[in-house]
């Protein structure tokens, strides 16, 4: 499963890779079990309701969440950081 980044989603993982590279690392650790199990797996995994149907959540701490939807063969992720 290729990940693929939205414009805003990539802003995020910038901007850990610039102030917290601890953050970076499980957001990597997401990726990766994502690309192994969509919808189980580490960080509690949810779907998501109402305008965000279809698409999914996980933790990457207490406050921030990353978003993703499963395209086919591509893993779209939407969001790194804050809470949706």
């Amino acid at each position: 499963m290729q990940p693929r980044f939205s414009d805003h989603a990539w802003e995020d993982y910038l901007y850990w890779h610039e102030t917290d590279r601890k953050q970076l690392k499980r957001i990597n650790t997401l990726i990766e079990d994502i690309r192994r199990h969509p919808f189980t797996g580490i960080g509690k995994p949810e779907p998501l309701k109402h305008q965000l149907s279809g698409f999914w959540s996980r933790r990457i701490d207490d406050r921030h969440r990353l978003v993703y939807a499963v395209e086919g063969e591509v893993l779209l992720i939407a969001q790194c950081r804050d809470h949706y």
